[in-house]
């Protein structure tokens, strides 16, 4: 692989580094973790959880969700 990275003058990359992004693009994108978990391989769910990161953007849903909830929309 290191070949061909340098004759297309990509940057060096790992194939972990792609199941990474992968992992937390799916993740961003609100697929759920068991689903993750299923297509990256993993035979435990907390080996997803360790490598893949919760957007911010999630994490301001959340929170609004949840004050919805408890509060209401006002």
């Amino acid at each position: 692989m290191e070949g061909a990275s340098q004759t297309c003058r990509c940057p060096r990359a790992r194939l972990h580094d792609a199941r990474h992004t992968a992992g937390s693009l799916l993740v961003e994108q609100g697929v759920h973790i068991r689903v993750v978990q299923e297509i990256l391989g993993h035979a435990r769910v907390t080996t997803t959880q360790r490598y893949t990161h919760v957007a911010s953007a999630q994490v301001q849903d959340a929170s609004e969700r949840m004050g919805s909830a408890l509060w209401g929309d006002g």
